[in-house]
């Protein structure tokens, strides 16, 4: 039986690796935390799988849906056709108050219609925006390792008022969720100057600049992404879609061609143990999957989207992740910061 607090929905059929991987993941959080889970999807399949591995009852209870959304389903059609779909019987978990937040490595472009249609969004919030954590190096001891980006597909193209708010939505987030009280929110560009970019980018960096209690550090260039100069990079959906892409497809060729001409000699192989370091720094930048979940901020609930190539580990980072900020109460902190906007 689930305690009286409200759980995590845990989209079990969401991903490349599901069920299996989401529900290894699940299983491991209810042996080692007292986080309370609700696995949605197919129930018969779902504990055929935890009748196999080590698990907690007491902290998995599973809701069964007959029907998965696909990865490269088009999304408006699969929430049209399949009303039965675990990601939407998992979102109506959520809005119901049964749980607290959403978990789902599933559809993104479903995700959003799903939540779009169903969730509310908060008071003022013009657009919703899909974060992504990606890893960073770090400029100060305990900065976190990990950096906020938003747009990343939410949104294809944004008004400068849209991107104000999601400066301020991410900065609240992290704020809640990396324990840093004044986070660096920087605005991705093509140029460090405050007109750079066209009339959209330059009235959000006008907009970003006035506004008091928020520590804006300006115009962020592609090749700073991987700095620790900035904890929130504020993008357009288009745009930051894209560079994210781009860094996870360039960082796994980089680890997969290291890995390849290692094998071929010893002079390889001592040229790799040298470079060692930084061969583990690439390795981290393409190891997306590792790195749990980033929530969908602008709605109510709290919803928190895993990468599709999620393995157990970042299943299970990620119901920690929707945990902790459903205990530290991230969504309030979120709309508050809102409402402070004016």
């Amino acid at each position: 039986m689930l305690a009286a607090m409200p759980a995590i929905a845990v989209d079990a059929m969401g991903g490349q690796q599901a069920p299996e991987a989401v529900v290894q993941g699940v299983a491991e959080v209810s042996l080692h935390t007292e986080i309370e889970c609700v696995l949605v999807g197919d129930e018969r399949r779902i504990q055929q799988l935890l009748d196999g591995i080590a698990y907690n009852p007491e902290h998995i209870a599973i809701v069964h849906a007959g029907e998965v959304i696909g990865l490269d389903e088009e999304p408006r059609e699969a929430l049209r056709r399949k009303r039965d779909a675990s990601l939407l019987a998992a979102m109506r978990l959520v809005t119901g108050g049964r749980c607290a937040a959403l978990v789902t490595a599933g559809n993104a472009g479903a995700a959003i219609l799903a939540a779009l249609r169903d969730c509310s969004l908060m008071p003022g919030v013009q657009r919703a925006a899909m974060a992504s954590v990606y890893p960073r190096n770090v400029d100060y001891p305990g900065q976190d390792p990990l950096a906020l980006a938003l747009d990343v597909g939410a949104t294809v193209h944004c008004e400068p008022r849209e991107l104000l708010q999601f400066g301020v939505m991410g900065a609240a987030y992290a704020r809640v969720i990396s324990k840093v009280d004044a986070p660096r929110v920087a605005l991705l560009n093509m140029g460090h100057g405050g007109e750079q970019g066209g009339e959209v980018l330059a009235a959000a960096h006008r907009q970003l600049s006035a506004l008091s209690g928020l520590n804006f550090v300006g115009n962020i260039e592609g090749n700073e992404l991987a700095s620790g100069r900035a904890d929130v990079v504020v993008c357009e959906g288009l745009l930051g879609n894209i560079v994210l892409r781009v860094l996870e497809s360039v960082a796994t060729m980089a680890v997969d061609l290291t890995a390849s001409t290692a094998q071929r000699n010893w002079r390889w192989r001592a040229g790799m143990a040298i470079m060692a370091s930084g061969v583990d720094r690439l390795r981290a930048l393409a190891d997306y999957a590792s790195y749990g979940g980033a929530p969908i901020l602008g709605f109510e609930q709290l919803l928190i989207k895993a990468h599709r190539r999620s393995t157990p580990q970042s299943i299970a980072n990620a119901v920690k992740v929707a945990a902790k900020a459903v205990r530290d109460g991230a969504t309030r902190e979120v709309a508050a910061a809102v409402a402070a906007m004016g």
